[in-house]
């Protein structure tokens, strides 16, 4: 018997993995009922009550008692977190305090209903994501889950009682549970429970047992909520048994495993594996074990098997391809024993007695080596005895490997040419090894038939030029009969090894090529920038990986439509769009070579994730029949999850940047609206007001009273003048029509400009200007500069009180010109230094200070750095108040204008 694997006395790296990341975070218990009203809660509460008489920190998250005696009174005794109120149209709702929780860190929470849908603007939208978020944290967590809101569940619990339930829960959430307790009552027991007023009142309990409560309702959800259960449970035990390096079966519960093979007969293994499967209400797979020998199968062999493969999987199978070496009984039962596996089906083998004693046979070895695992061993259909048809259609190995052949003649001939010239200098055992180096390459170079071929020549030619009588095959010396025999068996050894060795190290050149290719295209992908990018990437990646034609569609306004394609003209017909929607719509595959729209030219996959289809990949061949072999099924496979991946991920970012540009738009709306109506009424109002008193009383005031309004009139139209002026420019600004009309202009002439236009606002101030004579003429848009600069002075008078000092300080240095506009009010707080530029950004102001559009510094911004330069803020530092600094670089300065002569 050969030796078992070492990797069969290993535990599994993934069981061991997962192992590690339990134990780094808290454990997840769940109490699942078939139906509200079995005593989730009351369960949880009495367990939870036990492990506070053991002495752990025991906290209440959240526990609805739906006013049940029995239930509350459980709740006494425990530490009850009080829980976050949240306002929500017009009411106070209240959730579970997450971030409380949190911070009080138990050893254990009780979290009810973990499907419950928590309020608007919480952080989490649904309370599973909390638990979540306990457990990451290391806290341990008690919670209830009734089956119906189990997400794979919810359309045969919506077929079952004709209600669809629509809070769910992720089954992932169900998977990283470490325990679950099935609470169960019978549907008598619960029935009664209802009349009794324990679960709902009367009125809402007699419509619930009309409903929803029927016996033949809870039976069945007590055995989906017992299947379900049960589901997990075995996925533990496979874990476990993996994570300690136990060897298989523990016959806890039945698994059935079927081999596949080329054999026209498999179709027939399969269907009896189901009909097995079903009477043992069991679990089942298809496994395909890929050899060498898979490498030098035809088409029609290899369309045979993924054919096979792809009908296990319509009848329920999980279809596994696992890698292979030279005993393949042996990789089936190392996978059996991994899996758990307790059946095994496999075909009878039609091959001859001869050739079993030389090659083994799978069956035999199967059955001597199986230990606790029956086997089942199926004639199959007596009317297709063996793929005769497919060893007909193919080429025969001799004809397909001529070349092979020829060139181990060639290896013979250079051998002897090689022994003949070395002969004088080596003796007659030396030469021999001369040609079992030739046997050696032709292994190597070509396999194992050329090798063996090849080991025959050498034996014949070293027969007949270097054993006497030379020139003949007769053998006169004994001897040499017994050194010619061994010579053939050593050699037909060392090929067959070599060969072994060969063939391995392809499948494994082969393998790491497949992986660096999926690697590299992970890299593609991460490094995408666009979705065409990463679109036009992926159909280029499949394309030459698989040799196909690429098409990929994407939904784009309710209708799929052709985003890439390799090659770029390719284009897609009616009959191929209908099957790429159907495979869009139901997840499944159609098209040429699946079950549904098979007259389709091409087939379609969808790519999805966890969220759902994101996409269609679409290929095609020019071969008839399936277009992909099962390894390349799996290699497709492969690329369209990690599209799938990259395309959501790309989804995610453009809505989060459209979520973020339409809050950015509410944002700006809501200040323009806020500014339209109070700061744009408070000067209308002004200047109605004083019209209306000049109007009403224009006869009892004096000159000076009359001189007042008008002046207040002219103040508060040149005020709101400035306010529609502002909003103009930024609306230019956005649009992008402002485009300088830069000419030299005199730095002094534009300060003294804004300054006569800023008189009126700057009355009550004292203005200081320190421009350095030595300035050189700018090349600027004067408008542009004198608005930016009359903006800063505005927003100086707003701030600094009357009679402080506003001044501007101008120089020349380094090839740059720097204007600063300071003033000696409150300063910016540091937390809004980096906000007063944005639009529609108002710091804080005391009630006396006159509001604004808060465009004014935006504008400021926007017109400075379209003349090339740059504003920046900052507090004082010799006093309190704020200092603006424009500059304006070298490239914006206009030559001095020389001297005439």
């Amino acid at each position: 018997m050969p030796e078992e694997r070492e990797s069969d006395h290993r535990p599994s790296p993934d069981a061991l993995l997962k192992e590690a990341q339990r134990e780094s975070r808290g454990q997840l218990k769940i109490f699942l009922g078939a139906a509200p009203g079995v005593g989730k809660t009351y369960e949880m509460l009495a367990s939870g009550r036990t492990r506070l008489k053991e002495g752990a920190d025991v906290v209440i998250g959240v526990v609805e008692t739906h006013g049940r005696r029995e239930t509350q009174a459980l709740v006494e005794g425990f530490e009850i977190i009080p829980r976050r109120k949240v306002s929500y149209k017009g009411r106070q709702l209240e959730e579970m305090d997450l971030d409380a929780i949190l911070a009080r860190k138990p050893d254990l929470v009780l979290v009810d209903e973990l499907a419950h849908t928590n309020a608007p603007d919480s952080r989490h939208a649904k309370r599973y994501m909390d638990v979540e978020e306990l457990l990451a944290a290391g806290i341990n967590v008690y919670s209830t889950l009734n089956i119906q809101h189990v997400e794979s569940l919810n359309d045969v619990v919506a077929q079952i009682t004709r209600i669809r339930v629509r809070e769910t829960v992720p089954d992932a959430i169900i998977d990283r549970a470490d325990e679950i307790e099935v609470i169960d009552i019978t549907p008598s027991d619960l029935i009664q429970r209802l009349h009794d007023g324990k679960v709902y009142v009367p009125d809402t309990a007699r419509r619930a047992v009309d409903n929803y409560f029927s016996p033949g309702n809870l039976t069945a959800l007590r055995e989906l909520a017992l299947r379900r259960t049960a589901q997990r449970v075995d996925e533990q035990l496979l874990s476990h048994m993996r994570a300690h390096a136990i060897s298989g079966p523990w016959a806890a519960g039945e698994r059935v495993l079927v081999c596949i093979s080329e054999d026209k007969r498999c179709a027939a293994l399969v269907r009896y594996a189901k009909r097995l499967a079903d009477r043992l209400r069991a679990p089942w797979v298809a496994l395909y074990v890929e050899t060498q020998r898979s490498f030098q199968l035809g088409d029609t062999e290899r369309d045979r098997i993924a054919e096979v493969l792809r009908l296990a999987e319509r009848l329920g199978a999980e279809a596994v391809t696992v890698p292979g070496g030279a005993h393949i009984a042996d990789d089936v039962l190392g996978y059996a024993r991994s899996a758990n596996v307790t059946q095994i089906v496999i075909g009878k083998s039609d091959r001859s007695r001869w050739f079993e004693i030389l090659h083994g046979s799978v069956v035999h070895d199967l059955v001597r080596r199986s230990g606790n695992i029956s086997v089942h061993v199926i004639a199959g259909d007596a009317g297709q005895p063996a793929s005769e048809e497919a060893r007909a259609a193919a080429p025969l190995p001799v004809r397909r490997e001529v070349r092979a052949y020829a060139e181990g003649a060639v290896l013979v001939a250079a051998a002897t040419l090689v022994g003949v010239a070395l002969q004088r200098l080596l003796g007659l055992q030396n030469v021999a090894l001369v040609f079992l180096t030739a046997v050696l390459v032709s292994a190597v170079r070509s396999g194992l038939w050329p090798a063996l071929a090849t080991s025959v020549a050498a034996m014949l030619a070293f027969n007949f030029f270097f054993i006497p009588p030379l020139y003949t095959f007769t053998i006169a010396d004994p001897e040499n009969v017994i050194a010619l025999f061994f010579f053939l068996v050593v050699a037909a050894i060392a090929s067959n090894l070599t060969a072994r060795v060969r063939g391995q190290a392809l499948a494994a050149r082969a393998r790491a090529k497949t992986t660096e290719d999926l690697y590299l295209f992970s890299k593609k992908l991460a490094s995408a920038v666009s979705l065409d990018d990463l679109l036009w990437a992926t159909a280029f990646q499949i394309a030459s990986m698989l040799k196909v034609r690429v098409v990929m569609l994407l939904p784009e306004d309710g209708a799929l439509t052709v985003k890439a394609g390799y090659p770029p003209e390719d284009a897609i017909d009616a009959a191929d769009l209908a099957a790429a929607n159907w495979t869009y719509e139901n997840n499944r595959p159609a098209g040429r070579g699946a079950d549904t729209l098979p007259g389709a030219r091409r087939l379609f996959l969808p790519m999805h994730t966890g969220r759902g289809a994101v996409g269609v990949v679409g290929i095609d061949k020019d071969k008839e029949g399936p277009p992909l072999s099962p390894e390349e099924r799996r290699l497709l496979d492969a690329l369209a999850d990690q599209a799938a991946l990259a395309v959501e991920r790309a989804n995610l970012v453009s809505d989060v940047e459209k979520a973020r540009l339409d809050a950015e738009t509410d944002r700006l709306r809501s200040a323009l609206l806020t500014s339209i109506s109070h700061d744009l009424k408070t000067p209308l109002a002004s200047i109605l007001g004083a019209a209306g008193t000049l109007r009403s009383f224009a006869a009892a005031l004096t000159e000076d009273q009359r001189g007042e309004m008008l002046a207040t009139i002219e103040e508060e139209a040149l005020r709101l003048n400035r306010f529609i002026a502002n909003l103009l420019d930024m609306t230019r600004l956005e649009s992008g029509a402002i485009v300088p009309n830069a000419s030299p202009n005199d730095l002094a002439e534009i300060v003294g400009s804004a300054m006569r236009r800023a008189a009126s606002i700057l009355k009550d101030h004292r203005v200081e200007i320190d421009l350095a004579p030595d300035l050189p003429m700018l090349n600027v848009d004067p408008v542009l500069f004198e608005q930016a600069l009359f903006n800063l002075l505005d927003n100086a008078a707003k701030y600094a009180p009357a009679g402080s000092l506003v001044s501007l300080h101008g120089w020349a240095e380094n090839g740059h010109v720097t204007l600063q506009v300071l003033d000696e009010g409150p300063g910016i707080p540091d937390e809004d230094v980096d906000k007063v530029f944005d639009k529609f950004f108002r710091a804080r102001k005391q009630d006396q200070v006159r509001a604004g559009t808060g465009l004014g510094l935006a504008i400021c911004r926007g017109f400075i750095e379209a003349l090339g330069g740059t504003i920046a803020v900052a507090n004082r530092a010799d006093r309190s108040g704020a200092v603006f600094t424009i500059d304006l670089p070298a490239r914006a300065l206009a030559p001095m204008l020389e001297a005439a002569p």
